[in-house]
């Protein structure tokens, strides 16, 4: 399999739409991207093998594949995750994974999130300057709370794939979720009574 994000950022660079850089573009590349029915998450995990690192840099975004310790009492758990460390935790990390939301509310969590940017190079150099207080402290990242997950070291079974923040709005909205022990719908569902109370 081809690279999807290279395709996607070429034909969006021919169309005139400069990944990240304003509203237009980002709602353009989430179109692309969630134009996409079934993705397989093997074949594009293993299609770019360059992007692969051992260990996650706080405020980049990462895929891996995830086997949930806890998994026999868990109501399910995502076992790609698309994920935002955060912050060290005891045996890993805290991560902001944006699978657990639908379309819609991912797109205003993470048009939230662009305002807590590192620049707005949308290069290796940018990284989310995210934390619990900030999130916490916001109404615009409201929606931040169904996706707070704490990731253990031991339980990560790939090597980590580096996601470029041109690339951020592509990874959000690829049908890549893989839920188990429940359907996404209903994994947004819960989700979305966490987030409103209903």
């Amino acid at each position: 399999m081809a690279n999807i994000f290279d395709e996607i950022i070429t034909k969006g660079v021919r169309a005139g739409q400069v990944p990240a850089r304003t509203k237009q573009a980002r709602d353009w590349y989430r179109e692309q991207a969630g134009s996409f029915r079934r993705i397989n998450e093997n074949k594009f995990f293993k299609s770019d093998s360059s992007r692969l690192t051992k260990k996650p840099i706080i405020g980049s975004m990462y895929m891996y594949f995830y086997d949930a310790k806890h998994k026999d009492t868990l109501p399910y758990y995502d076992r790609f995750p698309l994920v935002f460390p955060f912050a060290e935790a005891k045996g890993g990390f805290l991560g902001l994974n944006l699978h657990y939301l639908p379309l819609d509310q991912r797109a205003v969590l993470m048009n939230a999130l662009y305002g807590v940017t590192s620049n707005s190079r949308y290069d290796e150099s940018t990284k989310m300057k995210l934390n619990y207080d900030t999130l916490k402290s916001a109404s615009k990242f409201r929606l931040f709370k169904p996706c707070v997950k704490h990731y253990l070291t031991s339980q990560v079974q790939t090597q980590f794939m580096y996601i470029y923040p041109s690339e951020w709005d592509i990874a959000l909205f690829l049908p890549t979720e893989r839920f188990q022990g429940a359907r996404k719908t209903t994994v947004f569902k819960d989700s979305r009574k966490q987030v409103l109370g209903r």
